[in-house]
């Protein structure tokens, strides 16, 4: 399904959609504007804002809609479960400058989707049904999903489908993976392209768009209007001008270590506060450390000597001797397959959330 006329337009009319995937505790205000440093998305999406009987609006995460200077639309995302509360935050978000609504029915970690939130609503069409039509009939502007193909299986794909059609969704972000599955194996971007050609609204294909190569190819074998990137975004910033550059047939930018190296200080300088203890700063450096060393070497010296660090002269030492050693060095445009990361979910800081 083609781009809807009623979605804020692409920041490059007749490319493919882009957008950066809401990942709790990592895309805040801070992390959006680091982004846009290096080329922002057509779409971001907030953390999402838990929503239960005594629930407001977080004011953390409200500041990256509120103070939001990339100059791309953010949609507000929501997880819950009770259809009033859901129906309360959402009209109380119409107040703010957002470019939507998004339900958050995918998060896989086992703490969210044993409340029946997140991932764990994909096992209920019925309350799917519920939360979608109450939430239609109060949101006036664009109301978008984010979701999954299943959780342990996918014996109500197709019925959560006919409900995205039959409540009028705006927008589908779709993981190929079931929750059980997690971030493990492959992703099933044959089920994308099913949904693709079933639901009347455009499609965000998510899951392993790790760059501009293969998100072309997950484009391609999908058919969707657009990618959505994660993790692979925290390793590589740049990697939403690379999507636009490859599918416009220009050159693709190359990234040096160098530049990776001043990437980095921008997280320390804007990411870090100094009341935080330096153990828990330096915890925070590491959490997205982690990603970034993925294209650092293919021997995973940068990732081991990284994690062993205990200071942040430590830290910022390794870094200093791997990315400044040989700056124009090129970094590796794909993660070494060895060096995946695998995110917990049940981590203080989790990555990702959907």
């Amino acid at each position: 399904m083609s781009q809807s006329a009623l979605l804020p337009p692409p920041m490059y009319p007749g490319l493919k959609l882009t957008a950066l995937a809401p990942m709790q505790d990592v895309t805040d205000l801070l992390f959006m504007s680091a982004i846009a440093n290096y080329g922002s998305p057509d779409y971001f999406f907030t953390e999402y804002f838990r929503v239960h009987t005594s629930s407001g609006l977080d004011k953390n995460i409200l500041r990256s809609i509120t103070e939001n200077s990339t100059g791309r639309p953010v949609f507000a995302q929501l997880i819950g479960e009770s259809v009033s509360d859901l129906v309360r935050i959402a009209k109380e978000l119409s107040h703010y400058p957002v470019a939507g609504i998004d339900l958050n029915m995918g998060c896989p970690a086992p703490r969210i989707y044993r409340k029946n939130v997140g991932g764990g609503l994909l096992r209920d069409p019925e309350k799917i049904s519920q939360i979608l039509g109450e939430l239609r009939g109060a949101v006036d502007g664009l109301l978008t999903v984010k979701m999954r193909i299943g959780f342990e299986d996918t014996a109500n794909f197709d019925r959560i489908l006919d409900l995205i059609n039959l409540h009028n969704i705006d927008l589908l972000s779709l993981h190929g993976r079931t929750v059980k599955e997690m971030y493990y194996g492959n992703v099933h971007y044959d089920l994308i392209a099913h949904a693709v050609q079933r639901v009347n609204c455009p499609v965000l294909a998510n899951g392993n768009v790790t760059s501009a190569a293969t998100a072309a190819t997950v484009l391609d074998t999908t058919g969707a209007a657009g990618v959505m990137v994660g993790r692979a975004a925290i390793r590589n910033p740049w990697i939403f001008k690379q999507i636009r550059q490859y599918l416009s047939g220009q050159p693709v930018s190359i990234v040096t270590l160098g530049e990776v190296r001043g990437y980095i200080e921008l997280l320390r300088r804007t990411m870090t506060a100094w009341t935080v203890p330096e153990k828990a700063r330096v915890s925070y450096m590491k959490m997205y450390l982690n990603y970034i060393g993925q294209s650092v070497d293919a021997a995973g010296s940068f990732l081991k000597d990284m994690r062993l660090s205990q200071t942040e002269a430590e830290l910022f030492g390794v870094c200093d001797r791997y990315l400044l050693s040989n700056p124009d060095q090129e970094f590796a445009s794909e993660p070494y397959p060895r060096l995946l990361a695998r995110p917990s979910c049940e981590t203080a800081r989790e990555l990702i959330a959907n």
